[in-house]
């Protein structure tokens, strides 16, 4: 579930708990948009969790320093991901 779904989530529910006064027989509208916010919550939590650490489609730089007897050579190589 990603940050888009998450944020839906939470506005559906928020919707349903708080602006939606219907009768609906056998349902709880109210309950049900509770519901729906704490999964969107949840959702949220897990996707900032994810995808805030830059392990997926972040951008991280290797610098290495090449050494011949403890002196540096001069070249230095730059890569990055």
């Amino acid at each position: 579930m990603g940050i888009g779904v998450s944020v839906f989530l939470l506005a559906v529910g928020a919707i349903l708990a708080f602006a939606v006064d219907l009768t609906v027989s056998g349902l709880d509208l109210a309950t049900i948009g509770v519901i729906l916010m704490i999964v969107g919550a949840i959702g949220l939590v897990t996707s900032m969790a994810i995808f805030g650490r830059g392990s997926l489609g972040g951008r991280r730089t290797v610098v290495t320093d090449d050494y011949v007897e403890e002196v540096p050579v001069g070249t230095r190589r730059t890569i990055d991901y």
